[in-house]
Formats: structure tokens, C-alpha cells, sequence
């Protein structure tokens, strides 16, 4: 819409800069032509008139950006003045020769005087064309006089109305693009929002919990530490211990905040790191990656680094909940999509309990992966049972998009 909207804009803009200004040049060659074919007495005198017209008419067009308001009244002053002396040089056999040099007269004066003085200079050209063809018909013809200023003032309304149309359709663009642009920024704070609420969830499941359980286990040490002095630095041991597992953990969260390594790496390598620090993290005991699938595909920057973080909240979700000893996570490329497979072998869950829309729904979130992916075209799928482990399949269409294309990878063999 905003294309085409722009685009009626375009056209009336040069419809309403250069179809006047050609109608001009047109009607004065036409007149000149047929003044070669005539051998009048006034013949020079009228092509003299004729080319300085032209030629103020040229000039007022070739320097149009640098006149000024009062330049620009001398300039059609000046045109309305040798058009006069040019109708009144003409003898009646060429009056209708010039006669039509008023509608392009006419809309340029409403162009460069705007709307109150050009209505001046229109009348003024009226009054010249009644008494120049008043004159050449030998008396007042109502056929003659009529219809050429008829056409002068319908042509003057219509520029006019086209005028009015140019602005209004020029004024709708700006408002379309104000409005493309606000949407392009609530959708900027949009996610702006949805990341700083998965970090906030981060830092509440991990850090501000682990800080809550140190803050008691340091006041019942206070108070055990007279009376019980081995049960206080048992106790002071245990916060050491949680604070280091935090301090692991605020670690890994900076490394996910930091600018994503899809760009850099690529989507394969980026989730083989991704693994790799997995097993070092302990979110299982054997953490593998691997990717199949002979077609090479090609995803934007946005839908790989999707993918990566959908795989970075999975992986969180299994450290978290799953106690799982074995994760495997696979990357599969087919013709017209890319799945990414997390398994794992831990606890599992009750599907009908956790669908990924109840608001317990920890960590990174089920919900909120299905819906990022769905931006992409894409959808999360969800297999899990008690005791027997979880799957979950994120998967994106890979088609072309305007962004910037990243490689998947070379093939990586199975860790």
C-alpha cells in the first residue's frame, strides 16, 4: 500500500511539473511552423515575441530552485506580458495560434503563486483572451469567445483539484510512514520487553534464588556460630559451594546476553560450542551434537539466531528440571526446512500438566519459543513422558528472506 501510494504521489507530482510546461512548448513550436508557412508582414515581429517568451518560460523552469518568491512573481509577470503583446501582435488569422499558450500559463501561475495570486493572473489572462477574441471575430461570438475560456478556467480547476489531490495523497504517505515507523518501534520495544522478562526469569531462577538460600544459610550460621561452631561452618562451606555454582551461572548468562556468535560462527558451529559448554556446565553428564541431512540450506540472521536461543532456553530447562545423564542434540536439514532436535533421557513430564502456556512454565519457555519461531513461519513440537525423557523439535522454513543469509555450516561429526 505504502508502494503504491508513493507511487500515485510520483506521478502526480511530474503529471503537475512537466504536462503544462509541455503543452507550452508544444503550442509555441505549432505557432512558429505555421508562421514559416505564412509570409506576414508581422511574421518577425511575432517570432521575436515568440522566442523571448520561450525563452523567459526556459529560464523560469531552469532556475526554478533558485528563485524566490518575489522572483518568481516578476517571472510570471513577465510571461503574462509577452503573451499579451504576442495575441495582440497576431492578426486574426493566428489568434488561435497563441490562444492555448493560456492553459499552461494559467496552471503554471497557480504553481509558482499559489492559490490567491494565481486566481489573479487567471482572471487578467481571462480578460486578455476575452478582448483578443472579441477582436479577432469582429465582435463578441459566443462560440469563439466562450469555449477558449471555458477551457481556462476547467483547465485551472481541474490543475487545482489535482493540486488539493498531491497534497492530501502526499500527506497520507507521511502519515503511512509515521506510522510504519511507530510500529517499527513498539515492535523494536516489543522485544526490547520480551528479552529483559526471559532475563528476568533467568536471574530469578537461578541467581536470585541461590542468593535467597545463602542470605539464610549465612543467619542461621550467625546464630549457630557460638553455641554449634561446626554446624555454622558447615553451613558457611554450603553457601561457598552455591556461590560458586552462581557465579558459574551468572557467567553462562553473560555469555548469552553478549552479541550472538551465530553471526560469526554460523548456526552448526554456534550449537556445537553450545553443547560443548553444556556438558562442562553439568546440564547432563554426555551432551552430544550432531547434523544430518545432505541439502545445505541457507537461513537469515534472525531465524538462526532464533533457533540458537530456543536452543540455549531447551538446553536451560534440561539443567534445570530433567536431571538427565544423556542429551543429544541434532540439527536436521531438509529441502524446505531446518528442524532442531533436543532429547534427553531425564525425568520427562506430563504433557497434559506442561503445555507451554501455564505461567510456571520456567526458564526460557515453551511459549515464548513457539511464538518466535512462529514469526519465522516456524513451530515447536513437544514429546515428553514421565520417566522416559523429553523431545522437542523447533523447526524453521528455509526460504529466502531480505536479511542477511547465513551458512549453516560445514557437516559436523557426531561429538
Amino acid at each position: 500500500m505504502d508502494l503504491s501510494l508513493r507511487g500515485f504521489v510520483v506521478y502526480d507530482r511530474l503529471a503537475l511539473r512537466h504536462l503544462p510546461h509541455l503543452v507550452f512548448f508544444v503550442v509555441v513550436g505549432a505557432a512558429l511552423i505555421r508562421l514559416v508557412t505564412l509570409d506576414l508582414a508581422l511574421c518577425r515581429d511575432i517570432v521575436i515575441v515568440s522566442g523571448l517568451l520561450a525563452t523567459t518560460y526556459a529560464a523560469g523552469l531552469s532556475l526554478w530552485s533558485r528563485l524566490g518568491p518575489l522572483t518568481r512573481h516578476l517571472w510570471v509577470a513577465a510571461l503574462v506580458v509577452l503573451w499579451t503583446l504576442l495575441v495582440m501582435l497576431t492578426p486574426p488569422l493566428l489568434t488561435h495560434a497563441y490562444v492555448w499558450c493560456a492553459l499552461p500559463l494559467a496552471c503554471g501561475a497557480l504553481h509558482a503563486l499559489g492559490q490567491r495570486a494565481g486566481m489573479v493572473v487567471v482572471g487578467t489572462i481571462t480578460l486578455v483572451l476575452f478582448g483578443q477574441l472579441t477582436r479577432s471575430a469582429g465582435g463578441f461570438d459566443p462560440e469563439m469567445v466562450l469555449i477558449p475560456v471555458a477551457a481556462v478556467w476547467g483547465t485551472t480547476a481541474l490543475y487545482r483539484a489535482q493540486l488539493r489531490d498531491a497534497v492530501e495523497r502526499q500527506r497520507l504517505v507521511d502519515e503511512l510512514r509515521g506510522t510504519r515507523d511507530v510500529l517499527a518501534r513498539e515492535q523494536r520495544r516489543a522485544g526490547v520487553l520480551g528479552e529483559r522478562e526471559r532475563i528476568a526469569r533467568d536471574l530469578h531462577d537461578t541467581l536470585a534464588q541461590e542468593l535467597s538460600g545463602s542470605l539464610m544459610l549465612l543467619q542461621a550460621a550467625e546464630r549457630d556460630w557460638e553455641h554449634r561452631p561446626d554446624t555454622a561452618r558447615t553451613r558457611v562451606r554450603a553457601v561457598a559451594d552455591g556461590l560458586d555454582v552462581s557465579l558459574a551461572e551468572t557467567r553462562r548468562m553473560i555469555r548469552d546476553l553478549t552479541p550472538s556468535a551465530v553471526a560469526e560462527e554460523g548456526l552448526e558451529g554456534s550449537l556445537r560450542l553450545l553443547c560443548l559448554r553444556a556438558e562442562q556446565d553439568g546440564t547432563a553428564a554426555l551432551v552430544r551434537f550432531r547434523s544430518t541431512g545432505g541439502h545445505r540450506c541457507e537461513l537469515d540472521e534472525q531465524a538462526a539466531t532464533t533457533l540458537f536461543r530456543v536452543a540455549q532456553g531447551m538446553l536451560a530447562n534440561v539443567r534445570e528440571h530433567a536431571r538427565a545423564t544423556s542429551l543429544l542434540v541434532t540439527l536436521r536439514h531438509t529441502t524446505d526446512r531446518v528442524d532442531l532436535d533436543v532429547c534427553d533421557d531425564g525425568v520427562g513430564f506430563d504433557l497434559a500438566r506442561v503445555d507451554g502456556t501455564s505461567p510456571s512454565d520456567r526458564g526460557f519457555g515453551l511459549r515464548a519459543a513457539r511464538a518466535r519461531l512462529r514469526e519465522y513461519g516456524g513451530d515447536l513440537a513437544v514429546d515428553g513422558t514421565p520417566g522416559r525423557g523429553t523431545r522437542i523439535r523447533a523447526s524453521v522454513p528455509a526460504r529466502a528472506r531480505t536479511g542477511a543469509l547465513l551458512p549453516l555450516g560445514p557437516t559436523a561429526a557426531v561429538r
